[in-house]
């Protein structure tokens, strides 16, 4: 797996103030999904999958499209293909269509999360080390990080670059692995089930912002309603819990 390393000190394009690492009670780093926790990229899938839908003659019901938040491309495409009462269909193709699809969207449609900016900011000023843990493949995070800012993550783990995908724990593992710390020391902020679950099955403390799925109260994960309300202090006192 390969995932690719990036240097710190500007989220876009705007250099940071250089600090002290903070002491030991803070996370060793702070692992970041990006689709509905970062960005609000949801809505984006939502017109893509619809339209391949419609490109196959059917809509896609509610409840598999909650179904999809936060899984593979791979698994998305099954879910899309029995839904429509279509499983016969190629899981490569459709899923080579939402990739076309998805990129147009995200270069013209991105935009930060309440509060998901200012939280990067504030852990990149301190001196945290931070990852982008997402189930998204490589083509699509390159465009992202347009927005998200190229030197906004020490490690990127893309979808396409892990064995196992959320919900299973390797991408989190991989995460801490490839910035050298202890993952137990580490904070995840994830807004899905599939996500949380990647987690806390890695052994992270958990953040849970939920964006378009609601999160059932979890042992070990503590919930916000928006991460306009997340700081450094929270994320510290993750740890002790």
């Amino acid at each position: 797996m390969a995932a690719r390393c990036l240097g710190a000190g500007r989220i876009g394009g705007v250099r940071l103030p250089k600090e002290a690492p903070l002491s030991s009670p803070h996370p060793a780093a702070v692992l970041f999904d990006m689709d509905g926790t970062l960005v609000d990229s949801e809505k984006l899938w939502d017109v893509a999958l619809q339209e391949l839908a419609a490109v196959y003659g059917g809509a896609l019901s509610e409840a598999a499209r909650q179904a999809i938040i936060g899984t593979s491309m791979a698994d998305a495409m099954r879910i899309v293909h029995d839904d429509l009462g279509q499983p016969q269909r190629d899981p490569q193709a459709s899923a080579d269509w939402i990739s076309a699809r998805i990129l147009d969207l995200f270069r013209t449609g991105l935009r930060w999360r309440p509060g998901a900016l200012a939280l990067l900011r504030a852990v990149r000023a301190a001196g945290i080390p931070t990852a982008l843990v997402t189930s998204s493949g490589r083509p699509l995070v390159e465009v992202a990080l347009d927005t998200l800012g190229r030197d906004s993550f020490d490690a990127v783990v893309c979808g396409d670059e892990v064995g196992e995908a959320k919900p299973h724990p390797e991408p989190y593992l991989t995460a801490a692995k490839l910035l050298g710390v202890p993952v137990e020391r580490c904070v995840a902020i994830e807004d899905s089930p599939t996500g949380v679950a990647s987690a806390l099955a890695a052994g992270a403390a958990v953040l849970a912002v939920p964006a378009e799925v609601p999160l059932p109260p979890t042992d070990g994960v503590h919930q916000v309603e928006s991460l306009t309300t997340a700081d450094l202090e929270l994320l510290a006192a993750l740890l002790d819990r």
